[in-house]
C-alpha cells in the first residue's frame, strides 16, 4: 500500500457538491493499494501514519504526532498512485488494484487509523472527487508498506 501523507492547515472532499470530509489541522492522505496488499499492509501502514511525529512540539520541532495536536485524517482513495508514467504519455494503472480488492482495504485502513486514536474523515470511493487542502509547511511523505512477511514489523 501507499499513502501520500500531507500535513494541512485543512482539507475538504466534495462529490457532486457534497462534502463527503473534512477537516482542520491534520493530515491529508491519499491511499492506494496494489494487487498483493493485505491486512498486514493495512495494519503496518495505519500504525505508521498515525505515529508521523511530523507536528510542532512547544520548541517548534517536529516531535508531535496527530494524536498528541488534536487533528484529525482525511483519506481519500487514489488508485493514481501506483500509475506507471514512465514510459510514452498516457500512464499505466495495471498495479493498481482493482475496486473489489482495493475499496475493503481503504475502508479497513480507516478504522485501522480510528483503533490507533484518530478522528477520521474520508473521501469516498469510486468516485470522481474534488480534493482541497492546504498544505502546512509545505510538509509531504510518500510511505509504501514493506512486501510480503516483513509487513508486520
Amino acid at each position: 500500500m501507499r499513502a501520500l501523507v500531507q500535513r494541512v492547515k485543512r482539507g475538504r472532499v466534495t462529490v457532486e457538491g457534497r462534502v463527503t470530509g473534512e477537516i482542520g489541522g491534520g493530515l491529508v492522505v491519499l491511499l492506494g493499494a496494489t494487487h498483493d496488499d493485505g491486512a498486514s499492509d493495512v495494519d503496518w501502514l495505519a500504525k505508521r501514519v498515525a505515529g508521523l511525529r511530523i507536528f510542532a512540539d512547544p520548541a517548534g520541532r517536529m516531535n508531535r504526532d496527530l494524536r498528541e495536536c488534536g487533528g484529525a485524517a482525511l483519506v481519500v482513495p487514489q488508485f493514481t498512485l501506483y500509475g506507471d508514467a514512465r514510459y510514452g504519455r498516457r500512464p499505466d494503472f495495471t498495479a493498481a488494484a482493482r475496486p473489489e480488492h482495493a475499496e475493503p482495504l481503504f475502508e479497513e485502513f480507516c478504522a485501522a487509523l480510528a483503533r490507533h486514536g484518530v478522528r477520521i474523515e474520508r473521501g469516498e470511493f469510486r468516485s470522481h472527487m474534488e480534493v482541497e487542502l492546504v498544505n502546512d509547511g509545505p510538509v509531504t511523505l510518500l510511505i509504501e508498506s514493506p512486501l510480503g512477511e516483513e509487513s508486520g514489523s
